[in-house]
């Protein structure tokens, strides 16, 4: 992954292999029209920013990869585990704004589905054979939830993907660096049958530093996905505040990145 720029966004862009039918990428915080503490390319429409400058953003990267507006798909996260799956073309995207769910699969082309983040963990799946894409918001109650790893087998059973053959990007999020979380986040995993000591280190005091992205990873290889197929980034979005926003880092006062898909025309 390398940060490039299309139009008048910079974002961290992916490549998979042997998808030539697909955009995709995780934006970073510049560009965009926001105020601060939004500045400037903030794309959550859950934040008390205005709501004509999330907007705006939203403008600015749709048009930098030649996409209608309306045909952005977002949803509202709630930290769970349901999957919104839009399998046929619509012709009004906006309701699935208040769709809650935290992750989204297509096999629609023109369509743009997204997730926003601010800490967690946002995953782009591509099966370039049957031509599916999916998103994935993962936050510590999602990835204890294997929220990926259902999103997963949702796109083998609705539409024959196979594990073997997807491919898989992990954006930045927080690092293990800055993520430190307590009792109640380690039951969660433990409860669910995920091997906790993998990526967590003790820091005493009932506390631990968490590794999101590898967890996140660790469910695509259960799932089935090659460890060739899956690409995780290593920029920590707390460490890099000229780059990107962060809940924990910012007290909460701050603007979402998204990570983006988008399945191109035939």
């Amino acid at each position: 992954m390398q940060i490039k720029r299309t139009g008048r966004i910079h974002y961290v862009a992916v490549d998979f292999a042997g998808s030539p039918g697909s955009v995709q990428g995780f934006t970073t915080r510049h560009e965009g029209v926001s105020r601060p503490p939004y500045n400037s390319l903030n794309l959550g429409l859950n934040t008390q920013d205005q709501a004509f400058n999330v907007e705006g953003n939203r403008s600015i990267l749709t048009r930098a990869f030649d996409v209608n507006q309306e045909a952005l798909v977002s949803v509202r996260q709630v930290h769970g585990n349901d999957i919104l799956v839009i399998d046929e073309p619509n012709e009004d995207y906006s309701h699935f704004s208040s769709v809650e769910s935290d992750a989204i699969i297509t096999n629609q082309p023109g369509v743009m589905i997204g997730i926003c983040v601010a800490d967690c963990v946002p995953i782009l799946l591509c099966d370039p054979r049957n031509k599916v894409v999916a998103a994935v918001h993962a936050g510590w109650q999602g990835t204890a939830a294997k929220l990926v790893a259902k999103t997963v087998a949702g796109m083998g059973s609705l539409f024959g993907s196979d594990p073997n053959e997807l491919q898989a990007a992990i954006g930045p999020s927080i690092g293990k660096c800055c993520y430190e979380v307590d009792a109640p986040v380690r039951q969660a995993f433990l409860q669910s049958g995920m091997p906790w000591d993998s990526f967590a280190e003790a820091r005493g005091e009932g506390k631990w530093r968490l590794d999101m992205a590898a967890a996140n990873r660790d469910l695509l290889l259960s799932a089935g996905v090659p460890a060739a197929g899956i690409q995780v980034s290593d920029m920590c979005v707390c460490c890099r505040k000229d780059l990107f926003f962060s809940y924990r880092r910012d007290s909460g006062d701050t603007g979402r990145q998204m990570g983006f898909i988008m399945l191109t025309a035939p």
